[in-house]
């Protein structure tokens, strides 16, 4: 299939995505527990001001505001029966933005989990969340979506499902898994199974977006990239470092020179997608374009660039089975271990 995003990756080396949209919100005046998707409707404004924002900062791919616009996500707000409101009016929002861009803007529609546990584990029916994410890609696809963003995905069944509803609308798919501590998903995932997927449903691209911060993060697309086809089309997308209790608020204690490091770090590792996740804001993307417009390609990072870069993994991120730094845990992972504590970055987990 030709599209706007395989032409856009023939002429470019890699594309920048955006940074966070609910903590950016939350900055803009969303309160704990409301639901950012109503915005598209009584503040879409806001909502557009913070993707033109993005946009002037570097930003080749925005996601629509529509993480939650499945019906189930929805329907805590009392708003299951607004899934084609909500979705379509999120992606003309943002379709509004990149089209005043004066260069070409791509405009992904975000699908976030249903909330819902999955059978056999819970009650949710395959086909039930099928249907619901099928529902959501149709309204993205109808307000002029480049492509279905599917991510923040931690199972199987549930990602397939949404591919398969995505699959509806005949739009590229991109597919990316929250790796967290140990190199897995919340659902025992790896990212030599994301791999497996990508090849399977044809993904326009795959990878992994929030986790627990940068070095995680570059550690599974090393991974990723070892498992996959070299064609494969890969993502990284960061948390801006580890969300912190402070002052009665959750703030992420990256910056962006940090964020700098990881987008430079990515690239080398494989990475052709790079933007960032909950805590990046315009500013750190700007500062992130700057770093990856200015940086000459090195070798693929090893563990202990990495750790001396971005601070420490967790032994299992280095485990994964047919993953590049498996091989290099061992005596590497202790020395950089007693080098992060040095610096004061947070302490290796085992």
């Amino acid at each position: 299939m030709t599209d706007r995003l395989t032409t856009l990756l023939a002429e470019r080396s890699w594309l920048l995505a955006d940074g966070a949209t609910g903590t950016n919100l939350f900055d803009r005046g969303l309160q704990s527990g409301d639901a950012p998707e109503l915005w598209n409707s009584d503040y879409p404004e806001r909502v557009g001001e913070l993707q033109r924002a993005f946009v002037e900062a570097g930003a080749d791919i925005i996601l629509t505001n529509s993480f939650g616009g499945t019906r189930y996500r929805l329907k805590l707000h009392k708003a299951a029966d607004r899934v084609a409101e909500l979705n379509e009016k999120a992606v003309r929002i943002a379709r509004a933005e990149a089209d005043r861009a004066g260069r070409i803007v791509l405009v992904a529609g975000s699908i976030g989990p249903t909330g819902e546990i999955l059978e056999p584990l819970g009650p949710l029916t395959l086909d039930a969340a099928r249907e619901a994410f099928a529902e959501q890609a149709v309204a993205l696809a109808r307000g002029g979506a480049d492509i279905l963003w599917i991510e923040t995905m931690s199972s199987i069944e549930e990602t397939e499902a949404a591919i398969a509803g995505a699959r509806e609308t005949g739009l590229p798919i991109v597919a990316t898994l929250s790796f967290d501590t140990n190199g897995r998903t919340m659902m025992g995932i790896t990212p030599f199974d994301l791999a497996g997927l990508h090849r399977k449903h044809h993904l326009a691209a795959c990878g992994s977006n929030c986790g627990t911060g940068p070095s995680e993060l570059v550690a599974c697309i090393v991974n990723l990239a070892a498992a996959s086809d070299p064609s494969a089309i890969l993502v990284a997308k960061a948390n801006c470092g580890i969300p912190q209790f402070i002052d009665g608020a959750i703030r992420f204690n990256g910056t962006p020179e940090l964020m700098a490091q990881f987008a430079c770090l990515s690239l080398d590792a494989g990475a052709r997608i790079i933007g960032g996740c909950c805590g990046t804001t315009p500013e750190t993307l700007r500062i992130m374009r700057r770093a990856l417009e200015s940086h000459v390609r090195g070798s693929k990072p090893d563990l202990p660039t990495i750790v001396a870069r971005l601070g420490a993994i967790s032994s299992g991120a280095t485990a994964q089975s047919r993953g590049d730094l498996s091989r290099q845990a061992g005596a590497a992972g202790a020395s950089a271990k007693r080098t992060t504590n040095r610096r004061g970055l947070r302490a290796a987990k085992t």
